[in-house]
């Protein structure tokens, strides 16, 4: 039996990027429905998603009234997703630097997961266009993100996942505030720190060719002090416990 299985897409202005982006996904040889979330894009994505909408059925479109960063655009398509029933819940950045063709694969390994990550570096480094001091910082803050934690996951920080229903159920949503880098750290630790089953596939990361990086000075403080609030929030432990 087929699990019902969606992929949420947060945007902003993505406009020549979400026609392409939504093709590739709807033509996988499995069946996958699409959320966009859209921030109110000045670019006219969320009208683009309406349209794309209005010619399937599969398409979806949640409207934000502005842009309050990806933590709280996943956490409502999230909602979203469970009031309407699916099983299996992706996110998925919407620039093309996660390919659409691995979703196979993380619905292989989620058959014996609740949580499925795709990694950048699990048995050796899979990076298109980054610079080498964005590739060290991404790298050592895995490490230590694994030093803190004690969570053996390779890619702590990367936004290419699939959760299952129930995982997603064990999370308050309304009480995660992170956004970037920290967010994925969280909904992740928040789930293995509950002992459910975390699997990794490996894909290969493409940043963007054009537009700016979106890492800053705040996302990476963000990021530090959440891993500590974390370690704090799991008994000091290292490992999982019963929830």
């Amino acid at each position: 039996m087929e699990q019902k299985t969606i992929v949420i897409v947060p945007t902003y202005n993505e406009r020549d990027n979400l026609p392409v982006l939504v093709q590739k996904i709807l033509s996988l040889p499995v069946p996958v429905d699409i959320l966009v979330v859209d921030d109110n894009s000045p670019d006219g994505t969320g009208k683009i998603a309406d349209d794309l909408c209005a010619k399937n059925p599969r398409v979806h479109v949640l409207h934000r009234p502005g842009k309050e960063g990806l933590g709280r655009a996943y956490c409502a398509g999230f909602k979203w997703a469970l009031a309407e029933g699916y099983e299996l819940i992706f996110e998925m950045d919407g620039d093309f630097s996660h390919n659409p063709d691995d979703i196979p694969s993380f619905l292989e390994a989620a058959a014996q997961a609740d949580l499925v990550v795709g990694s950048r570096y699990r048995n050796g480094i899979r990076v298109i266009n980054w610079p080498l001091k964005r590739l060290m910082l991404s790298m050592c803050a895995a490490k230590y993100v694994q030093i803190i934690t004690g969570m053996p996951i390779s890619d702590p920080t990367g936004g290419y996942k699939c959760f299952r229903r129930k995982a997603l159920q064990s999370i308050n949503l309304d009480e995660v505030r992170s956004n970037g880098y920290s967010f994925q750290i969280e909904m992740t630790h928040k789930i293995w720190s509950c002992g459910m089953r975390v699997a990794e596939v490996p894909i290969i990361f493409t940043d963007r060719f054009q537009g700016s990086s979106k890492m800053s000075s705040k996302i990476v403080r963000e990021a530090l002090l959440m891993v500590w609030r974390l370690w704090i929030q799991n008994g000091l432990r290292r490992s999982p416990r019963k929830c």
